[in-house]
């Protein structure tokens, strides 16, 4: 399959990952050692697996700091190297901040890193148990983060490195919906999977209550695949984890994972 005829296969703004990808590989396959990427969400990681099992000369590992992260690094290596937890260089990092006269959320924490000007694939994902908050970082970002950031809003907070064995489980529960839709349109998906009108979905997002994949989109007639994620304000989280076809009457039958807020 030629740089061409891989490209058909995705969206059009992923040609950039695509291109990414095709360097990594070369990378590892030309110098022969292994090649770190950034923190990828689920989406990034499938295209870059989908061009990596395309090689014979080149692995793949990918790992995020604890069993179900959803943003993860991807190691490309050649068939000699034996990876291991330590090469994917990340460190957990816990919020040391006055629990009993202030409460963290989700929203503030990725505030404050993307206000030091971090783009989302500098650090993993954001965890809590309920009271505890953990971050999972490089462990370059780790220090950056104990030096220079002191405070979440107007929260004063330390950033204290913990071992990988006390990463908090998280609260999270995804809850698995089989149904189908009449298209996949981001719009319809987002009704269906959190049982709103197609209307109200469709305000959601042109009001830019709804992102995918960490990004903000407007339009309610973009296509949605396999492994996007989907968040909507004070609503949850959406996975597409498999399409199964269409159904007699010209259904789409999909596989999703729910949370909701």
């Amino acid at each position: 399959m030629n740089e061409h005829n891989i490209k058909q296969h995705f969206r059009a703004e992923e040609a950039p990952l695509i291109d990414q990808a095709n360097d990594w590989i070369a990378t590892a396959e030309g110098q022969y050692r292994p090649i770190l990427t950034p923190f990828l969400n689920p989406r990034e990681r499938f295209i870059v697996q989908t061009i990596v099992n395309r090689n014979n000369n080149v692995k793949i590992k990918m790992y995020g700091g604890w069993q179900g992260a959803e943003m993860q690094r991807v190691l490309i290596y050649p068939p000699y190297y034996e990876p291991s937890i330590d090469d994917f260089a990340l460190q957990v990092l816990e919020v040391n901040y006055p629990a009993k006269f202030s409460e963290l959320h989700h929203r503030q924490i990725m505030g404050t890193l993307i206000g030091e000007g971090l783009e989302r694939s500098a650090f993993g994902d954001i965890l809590t148990d309920g009271l505890r908050w953990q971050v999972i970082v490089t462990k370059t970002m780790a220090e950056y983060l104990r030096k220079n950031v002191d405070h979440v809003g107007r929260i004063k907070v330390k950033w204290l490195p913990v071992a990988p064995e006390a990463v908090v489980v998280p609260l999270e529960e995804w809850t698995p919906l089989v149904t189908t839709v009449s298209s996949l349109r981001l719009d319809v998906v987002v009704a269906a999977g959190f049982n709103y009108s197609r209307n109200r979905a469709k305000q959601l997002i042109e009001h830019g209550q709804v992102r995918l994949n960490w990004e903000e989109v407007n339009r309610p007639d973009y296509q949605v695949v396999v492994h996007d994620l989907i968040s909507v304000r004070h609503g949850g989280r959406l996975r597409i984890d498999m399409t199964n076809g269409k159904t007699k009457k010209d259904k789409e039958r999909i596989t999703i994972s729910i949370v909701n807020a």
